[in-house]
């Protein structure tokens, strides 16, 4: 298990940028009252939506273990600004320091910063998402209307060396240096591009620790909104697993990855569980179901969920407000709540992340 903390030591930082940043709004807590209002946030959801369940203190991730960011650029006369909206503005914070980011991922902003400047025009703004990978920097921009060859050349040259593995621009290729792919239960994956990943690498492994102890023995599980299998291909290990995602992409990776040797049998199926839950009939033939819905939650599939006999729900959110509304429905259908976990990915933000077990008596 890679280290985490449950006291919050690492509050003791202060960022210059702390005050100006949008991005870290309570890192002036001590460690003890921000881990407390982090499960209180928990908390206090639970019991406005009328749940009763045990909530434990909460996994803070490390600082600088943050894979996962969305950089916005912005040129001024003064130079291109590159990091996190200012609070409560679209003032682009240019970024000089990060407590937050893997130390790879702060320092390419900076190489990004010099490399960038002579493309960008005065007044011009841009989105950059990066995701840090096994085989490098996995970028896509959001930037201007289209993608020219004259584009495209400019942006080899200029980004090429900073180890970059793939950058896109909308859905067209600029360069593709290696193949960006992240592990997963021991297992590679090589990615679409842009695909959804837990923002660390430590949180992704408390959640499948917690979803793993959740399912138990089950022998078949079903795993929905599963993206690229960050649950489905740790739970292969001992069980079959029936993945539903609705991005098509993410499903091809998984399938690729489950072609490993051993792991049971794993099957995918392209579906929005938004508009077309599984039914309760359809839910028959699995003794455990994971859920790890975007912040919306899953309350179409929720409600399929307490109507069926399925014996154990893991429950992965990243809202605490879905979650507790998801929960007491699962709880009128019959369901038992076990302890809710808090795992703190976004560090110094009001957002937290959670895991929950459901259980049927």
């Amino acid at each position: 298990m890679l280290s985490l903390s449950k006291h919050g030591e690492q509050n003791s930082l202060t960022c210059p940028h702390f005050g100006t940043c949008g991005g870290c709004l309570l890192q002036d807590l001590p460690p003890a009252d921000y881990a407390a209002a982090k499960r209180a946030a928990v908390q206090k959801a639970l019991i406005k939506a009328g749940v009763t369940a045990e909530v434990l203190a909460p996994i803070i991730v490390p600082p600088r273990s943050r894979r996962r960011a969305v950089f916005k650029i912005k040129s001024l006369p003064e130079g291109l600004h590159i990091g996190f909206h200012a609070a409560k503005t679209h003032t682009v914070t240019d970024m000089h320091h990060c407590d937050v980011l893997t130390p790879g991922l702060f320092a390419l902003v900076g190489q990004l910063r010099r490399r960038l400047e002579p493309l960008f025009g005065v007044g011009e703004a841009a989105e950059l998402h990066v995701a840090e990978t096994d085989t490098g920097f996995d970028c896509v921009f959001r930037w201007r209307a289209g993608l020219t060859p004259a584009l495209t050349g400019e942006l080899t040259s200029a980004l090429s060396g900073l180890g970059i593995a793939r950058l896109t621009m909308g859905r067209d290729l600029v360069f593709e240096q290696a193949v960006p792919s992240i592990t997963l239960g021991g297992v590679t994956v090589d990615l679409p591009p842009n695909p959804f990943l837990q923002s660390t690498r430590e949180g992704e492994a408390a959640l499948q620790e917690h979803v793993l102890k959740i399912a138990g023995k089950a022998k078949a599980v079903a795993d929905l909104f599963s993206g690229v299998g960050t649950f489905a291909l740790p739970l292969a290990r001992k069980a079959r697993v029936h993945a539903v995602e609705q991005d098509k992409a993410a499903l091809e990776a998984l399938a690729a990855a489950a072609k490993s040797p051993g792991l049971k049998p794993v099957t995918t199926e392209v579906r929005d569980l938004f508009k077309l839950p599984l039914t309760p009939a359809e839910l028959v033939p699995y003794d455990a179901v994971v859920l790890d819905p975007p912040r919306a939650g899953a309350e179409a599939q929720v409600r399929a969920l307490a109507k069926s006999q399925v014996p154990v729900i893991a429950y992965v959110s990243c809202d605490a407000a879905s979650f507790a509304r998801d929960a007491a429905i699962l709880v009128k259908g019959g369901y038992r709540p076990g302890p809710v976990t808090p795992i703190d990915q976004f560090l110094w933000s009001s957002h937290i992340e959670l895991v929950g077990g459901f259980t049927r008596p």
